[in-house]
């Protein structure tokens, strides 16, 4: 522990809190914040670099971080960080969380465009989201491609960045765990097709009920906005059009949720491997 930082005043916190709030700043120095103990450990774990951990010790312990110090050294991330010990006034000013776990770090982003994907298996699962706006949902959808163990989230023509504090917490660090790209709609659609893939649109229009589908090839379900839902571009390229049959009184549901239905719909037809 070679450093202490007690004013909210001091220039490098000053920094730190316009990467928690502004979207340019962490785009600019391609680095962005992370609160809480697991979210941190899920970081190291997608081979995150960690440029510094600051820690206020009254919420969390000298034992806790020498634990994640351990996790860093295990993991492939080249340097160690600096560690910073902070005080209560500078902690509060930091987090964005309503939950107190007295950890933060800056991490450095990470390069999302499509052409970095590589898949695993011959037969990946993708799911596709076009222009979710609300860092909730994507969050939700993260966590949701996560529980599948899909082979990659795509985020067409995004309207937030991949490292909002709202996404990180919202996915309770999934952000971290899945491989994510990015990329306009007409680049997504070029990736898909150069590699084969078929792709089934979420969408209301020349749609069949989403279980009649085979979803065992190489796969990307596609969602639209609930406000809007998909682009034509996505529509004229589309395999099959799939819906989820509603038997209420509403016409649609949350893109997350919907998600979550027909990404472990493939899942179950791939008996879950």
């Amino acid at each position: 522990m070679n450093k202490e930082i007690t004013s909210i005043q001091n220039t490098f916190i000053k920094q730190l809190a316009q990467l928690k709030d502004k979207s340019r700043e962490r785009k600019k120095t391609g680095t962005f914040l992370i609160e809480g103990e697991r979210e941190i450990s899920l970081a190291i774990k997608g081979n995150y670099g960690l440029e510094t951990v600051l820690f206020y010790p009254e919420l969390f312990t000298k034992e806790q971080l020498n634990n994640l110090t351990t996790n860093v050294r295990l993991s492939a991330i080249e340097a160690l960080p600096n560690f910073i010990e902070i005080s209560k006034e500078v902690y509060q000013k930091l987090a964005y969380r309503d939950t107190t776990e007295g950890v933060l770090a800056v991490a450095k982003s990470k390069n999302h465009t499509v052409s970095n994907l590589e898949f695993k298996t011959k037969n990946p699962l993708i799911l596709v989201a076009e222009a979710p706006e609300k860092p909730g949902n994507i969050g939700a959808i993260l966590r949701t491609a996560d529980a599948a163990n899909a082979d990659a989230v795509i985020i067409a023509n995004p309207k937030t960045d991949l490292y909002n504090p709202n996404i990180i917490r919202s996915s309770v660090g999934c952000v971290f765990t899945n491989q994510i790209a990015t990329g306009s709609t007409t680049e997504i659609i070029s990736f898909l097709k150069t590699k084969k893939i078929n792709i089934y649109c979420a969408a209301l229009q020349a749609s069949v009920n989403y279980h009649t589908q085979d979803f065992t090839k190489p796969t990307a379900i596609v969602m639209g906005t609930e406000a809007t839902g998909l682009s034509e571009e996505w529509l004229e390229i589309s395999t099959q059009n799939i819906i989820i049959p509603m038997q209420g009184e509403i016409d649609s549901m949350n893109v997350s949720v919907a998600a979550g239905i027909l990404i472990f719909e493939a899942k179950r037809q791939r008996e879950f491997k």
